[in-house]
């Protein structure tokens, strides 16, 4: 055991900087010269490598966690190879961890003492919490909103999903890996109105 860690969530909507702020506290580890070691979900591919990779174009290379990778044993391997425990672990787009994942980093933070933040969503684009957020919801010893603002200068909540002509979807598959193309911010006000806006959209088209 080495001291007490904790285990972070910081979540906020598409768009808040939640990887920008990963990537510049990965380097004012490294410049201070902190162990440290970023993750991310295999499922988000849009890099095609095992890069972290923030909108404005800053990357640093990551280890990928894969749907059964179990995240005891993975970082405690890593441990006994270096002789050392890692100190800090950064988590990028932690919203698609199992429940499992979850609960095997709150036991490496309580057996080893390391510091785990994890950055991620806390809703779909319905407005339902994904898996892994609900579970770092229930047992993070940290929770921190970043926040951001929607265009009529309300916070903004919701991870809207838009279709090529920016309407909002509201059915579909729960995990659709996409960027501005895709997605757009927005309070719960402006979700509920492009929503009628959409709806509206859709029953002129069968009429």
């Amino acid at each position: 055991m080495n001291g007490f860690g904790k285990l972070y969530f910081r979540y906020g909507t598409m768009g808040s900087a939640k990887t920008a702020l990963l990537l510049t506290t990965a380097y004012n580890f490294e410049e201070r010269g902190m162990p440290y070691m970023c993750m991310k979900p295999s499922i988000d591919d849009r890099e095609k490598e095992n890069v972290i990779q923030s909108r404005i174009g800053i990357k640093r290379e990551c280890s990928w966690i894969f749907p059964d990778t179990d995240l005891y044993e993975y970082c405690v391997k890593i441990f006994d190879e270096q002789m050392k425990v890692i100190n800090w672990i950064l988590i990028d787009e932690a919203q698609f961890l199992s429940s499992a994942q979850v609960d095997q980093l709150a036991r490496l933070v309580d057996d080893f003492g390391t510091n785990v933040i994890c950055y991620g969503l806390r809703t779909d684009f319905q407005s339902k919490m994904f898996e892994g957020s609900k579970r770092l919801f229930e047992v993070a010893d940290t929770i921190d909103e970043i926040k951001s603002t929607c265009t009529c200068g309300r916070k903004t909540i919701i991870n809207a999903r838009i279709d090529s002509n920016g309407m909002v979807v509201t059915e579909g598959s729960q995990v659709e890996i996409g960027g501005d193309d895709k997605y757009i911010a927005l309070c719960r006000r402006c979700w509920r109105n492009r929503r009628i806006e959409s709806a509206e959209q859709n029953s002129l088209k069968f009429e």
